[in-house]
């Protein structure tokens, strides 16, 4: 199987780039399943049923939220009516929502996607290790699911790393979002994991992780306030992580790193 990640869609520009080049990305990668950070796609904070309705119809599978999963307030009510749509697994019980979903290619063939949130730096939520081991034991790699995708949204290296080696052999993949700066150490661990720290984001990179420069500086020089941040409007650059998996036992075959236009190198 060939799924593809694409991470956190920074405001307009984000989120139009990969609405627009989605459906040839699809064919020509041919993919067989995609998964999208949508939390940051409306002006930068959270996401409207709109826009995740735009997103699926363009060709991704499943979005995933983060920490900005409520910002737009719209979207308690919209969330619990749309499967493909998941927030952190580890809030609490009682969170609009769900944090895991299992999808059925036109195949037969099941793809897991669980989504967790670091606590390091981050909300105080349940464990993420547990609440990962909660949905692994329902859905077990190879059995009742062909690939497992599991997503850690957290700000600390060490904590995404951590979980990485903790699902090693469980799952097809742990990929990390949030940091909005894609790492270069794609790789396979020792169990068939595919692992990176952080997929980076589709925006643009001429800003301070997605953001008009103007505000950020301002705040960390002045440390007052002086407006909102927006998102930057220059040429995005999509990011995303490639990965093809045995379909028998669901552990990672390759994983590679995708960027594509605006000012990063580009990587297909």
């Amino acid at each position: 199987m060939k799924l593809a990640y694409f991470g956190d869609l920074v405001g307009r520009g984000g989120r139009e780039a990969l609405i627009a080049r989605l459906p040839a990305l699809r064919r020509e990668l041919g993919l067989d399943f995609v998964l999208v950070n949508g939390e940051n796609a409306a002006q930068g904070f959270g996401i409207t049923g709109k826009i995740c309705d735009e997103l699926l119809a363009a060709g991704a599978d499943c979005v995933v939220l983060g920490n900005h999963a409520w910002d737009q307030k719209e979207i308690l009510l919209y969330i619990d009516g749309q499967p493909r749509l998941l927030r952190p697994r580890n809030y609490p019980p009682q969170t609009p929502g769900r944090g895991e979903g299992i999808y059925a290619l036109a195949d037969g063939r099941k793809v897991l996607v669980v989504q967790v949130m670091g606590r390091v730096f981050m909300d105080a939520l349940d464990c993420p290790f547990q609440s990962v081991d909660q949905a692994l034991a329902k859905t077990r790699l190879g059995r009742e699911a062909q690939a497992i995708l599991v997503d850690i949204h957290a700000e600390a290296t060490s904590e995404k790393m951590a979980l990485g080696h903790y699902c090693d052999g469980r799952a097809s993949a742990v990929m990390g979002t949030h940091s909005h700066v894609p790492t270069a150490d794609a790789q396979i661990l020792p169990g068939g994991t595919a692992y990176q720290t952080d997929i980076g984001m589709c925006g643009d990179y001429n800003s301070v992780i997605g953001m008009d420069k103007a505000e950020p500086l301002n705040r960390f020089i002045r440390k007052i306030p002086a407006g909102r941040f927006t998102p930057a409007a220059g040429e995005p650059t999509l990011c995303g992580t490639v990965i093809e998996t045995d379909d028998t036992s669901g552990l990672a075959k390759s994983i590679r790193p995708l960027r594509l236009g605006g000012r990063l190198i580009e990587q297909t």
